[in-house]
């Protein structure tokens, strides 16, 4: 069984890398969070990526993922 997650987060350059699970490189670097969401939908196609939180929110704590 293959595991179909696919994460957005951000890295310390500030672009996004969009990553699978226990990958050591990215399958893909974009300037933007937005760029980073949709090439990751195109890439995983039918599965949500989950998207690291950038700040803090009422909702959670950079350290958190959510959907987009």
């Amino acid at each position: 069984m293959s595991d179909k997650k696919i994460f957005v987060e951000r890295r310390p350059e500030g672009d996004f890398a969009i990553r699978k699970p226990n990958s050591e490189r990215a399958s893909a670097v974009l300037p933007t969070q937005a760029e980073a969401i949709e090439r990751a939908r195109e890439l995983n196609h039918g599965v949500a990526p989950l998207v690291e939180r950038v700040r803090h929110t009422t909702g959670g704590k950079p350290d958190k993922w959510r959907k987009p």
